[in-house]
């Protein structure tokens, strides 16, 4: 059985979550911001681990950004 993308909202603490994002690329650079980005997408889709969940999950981020430049 292949798992799926959870696109529900699935973090506790929101608010917490976003303010921990922020931190994390404060006095950064836009190249230090673009490379911790980089260096998330790595860690969190090693943790994650099934090629099919990340294929979904990049097919939909693709869209996303797409359809926001129409």
């Amino acid at each position: 059985m292949n798992a799926r993308l959870n696109v529900e909202p699935n973090v506790e603490d929101h608010d917490a979550y976003y303010e921990m994002l922020v931190d994390t690329h404060q006095d950064l650079s836009e190249e230090q911001s673009s490379m911790l980005n980089a260096q998330l997408i790595l860690l969190l889709s090693n943790h994650i681990g099934d090629l099919g969940v990340l294929r979904e999950a990049f097919a939909i981020a693709r869209r996303n950004v797409e359809a926001a430049r129409a």
